[in-house]
């Protein structure tokens, strides 16, 4: 007997799940991606899906013939099975008992089948029950030919899209002719234009000038990568020195061409770390946006400022765990509760923060910084005592997961674009807050004039506590941020303080418009930097560019104007 072993680790413990996924495949009867299960089967289908197990390779080959000719959509899983050697005859198949089946998984020796006609699941057998259909390299060639002609025809654009792919990848004549009579057909654009590509990576290798040279035309500025390697190899030079392609003109159209596909190459790179540096601008935005209050506005050197966005990322962490535990069927809103939870958490800290230490330190910066600096190691060690020190992952909702190709295989990952929107969002929020709101009035009042404020009335003590509950919960909204691009960590706060104090002196002492213009060039320059002086000699190159900066304009790019700036 013959039989390819497909990939599985053989255990009982596999064994039992294997069982248990063949008794769910037999109660809920779910159907194969190709067709739906209770559609009438045509008798030359079933007639011609029997005759690949019988006979020679010749009839085998007649058999994929009319498979394709049928076109059925279960015809591409039969086909495809074949090809992986996943095609098998039951020795023990009653008279009732299909004899032809697909296997699907195994674990050890047990299989789970599925009706090679109707896809219809079966449960699991035995190894020794089966007998793999046997095909040879010209027969493998047929079915790869047949499968990427029924995936050709399939309905949905993207199956056809990456099967012309797929054709394109095995540059062979007759991949060449299938895709050749399909285009003629192809109603779609973008399946024609993915057709249209993947013939001139087949033609590029032609013996035909005039189809190298239209290859060669359509190829060029494409966006793609792989392009610039195909044209590459035309241009190259031997080791003597003469070229690889004599024929000049095709050459020159090749140099051309690759010209063009490098130039667009680069505007693609260009725009993606455009996107990554407004991504990591802003998560500084997130990280600086509250020091901007307690450091900007009241004028306290808060070094415990990065474990308020620890805090609120374990806060997150727990309400992650808590829905996982508790209604895990709403676990992809456990971050729309996560959010005012962290800005509780990290705010009621700072309010704590500001009562107990920082009300009796105001006017000694030097003391202030040394305080929050002995605060910050205790929170962390309080936090290293509840959770441990190894780091905690934090899942992302699916909808924040995955992302969506540009041009050039550049990738936007939904994690980072939800970020971006909601630091904007939540930059929007603090600044109506504290223009339009009677908090923020009297948190104005107290900034610039503290001994009028309290003529007027106006609580200074309480406005301070609020303010640095403010600041601080903030800060613990950009935890919630951080904890959806990376793990959490007692250490998560260390990575930020100084990029959020250079945020803050760079954009203006108390401006938030500065500490947007701040954050995202910081996040530009930095991710233009990295590639080529790396991430620790660029963000020390932007540290000396900001104090340069600094020797020239002291108050940053906004300035405060006012008794506030003369303070």
């Amino acid at each position: 007997m013959t039989r390819k072993a497909l990939p599985g680790p053989g255990s009982g413990r596999a064994f039992l799940a294997l069982a248990l996924a063949g008794l769910i495949l037999l109660m809920a009867g779910v159907p194969g991606p190709a067709a739906a299960q209770d559609e009438p089967v045509d008798p030359a289908y079933v007639q011609a899906v029997q005759a690949l197990a019988e006979g020679g390779f010749r009839d085998k080959a007649e058999a994929i013939e009319t498979l394709v000719e049928l076109g059925d959509p279960r015809a591409g899983r039969v086909l495809a099975a074949m090809f992986d050697r996943r095609l098998f005859v039951r020795e023990d198949a009653g008279e009732d008992a299909p004899a032809l089946v697909i296997g699907e998984t195994d674990a050890g020796d047990q299989v789970v089948i599925r009706d090679a006609i109707t896809l219809e699941p079966l449960g699991v057998v035995h190894e020794d029950t089966l007998e793999a259909v046997g095909i040879n390299n010209r027969l493998r060639r047929t079915l790869q030919e047949a499968i990427g002609t029924l995936q050709l025809r399939d309905p949905d654009p993207a199956t056809r899209i990456a099967a012309a792919e797929a054709l394109a990848g095995d540059r062979s004549d007759e991949n060449a002719a299938l895709l050749r009579d399909v285009l003629e057909a192809e109603e779609d654009p973008d399946v024609r234009d993915a057709i249209t590509f993947a013939l001139a990576q087949i033609d590029l290798g032609s013996d035909d000038r005039e189809r190298r040279l239209a290859a060669i035309e359509t190829l060029g500025g494409s966006f793609e990568p792989a392009v610039r390697g195909m044209l590459a190899r035309v241009v190259r030079q031997n080791a003597d020195g003469s070229y690889v392609e004599p024929d000049e003109e095709i050459r020159l159209a090749a140099e051309a061409a690759l010209r063009q596909t490098e130039r667009n190459l680069a505007l693609v790179e260009f725009a993606l770390n455009i996107f990554q540096g407004i991504s990591l601008g802003s998560v500084l935005l997130l990280a600086a946006m509250g020091l901007a209050i307690t450091f900007g506005v009241m004028g306290v050197i808060n070094m415990a400022h990065g474990e308020m966005l620890m805090l609120g990322a374990y806060t997150t962490f727990v309400i992650q765990e808590i829905f996982r535990s508790v209604a895990p069927g709403l676990f992809d809103a456990y971050i729309l509760v996560a959010i005012p939870a962290a800005f509780l958490v990290a705010g009621l800290v700072g309010v704590a923060l500001e009562q107990g230490v920082i009300r009796f330190l105001y006017g000694r910066p030097l003391e202030t910084l040394l305080a929050t600096w002995g605060i910050s190691l205790v929170l962390q060690q309080v936090v290293r005592l509840i959770f441990g020190a190894p780091n905690r992952e934090v899942a992302n909702p699916d909808w924040m997961q995955g992302g969506f190709e540009l041009l050039g295989g550049a990738v936007i990952t939904y994690n980072r674009l939800y970020i971006i929107i909601f630091a904007l969002v939540v930059l929007a929020l603090v600044a109506l807050v504290l223009r339009y709101s009677r908090f923020g009035l009297q948190m104005r009042a107290v900034t610039q004039n503290r001994p009028m404020a309290a003529c007027m009335g106006i609580r200074s003590g309480r406005v301070d506590a609020l303010t640095f509950g403010l600041g601080s919960g903030i800060a613990g909204v950009g935890g919630v941020a951080l904890s959806q691009i990376g793990n959490v960590s007692p250490n998560l706060g260390q990575s930020y303080i100084v990029d959020s104090f250079m945020v803050v002196v760079f954009g203006g002492v108390g401006s938030l418009w500065g500490v947007l213009v701040a954050a995202m060039s910081l996040g530009i320059i930095n991710k233009f930097l990295e590639p080529y002086a790396g991430a620790m000699l660029g963000k020390i190159i932007v540290l000396v560019v900001i104090i340069l900066f600094i020797q020239r304009r002291p108050r940053g790019l906004f300035a405060l104007k006012g008794r506030a700036a003369e303070a």
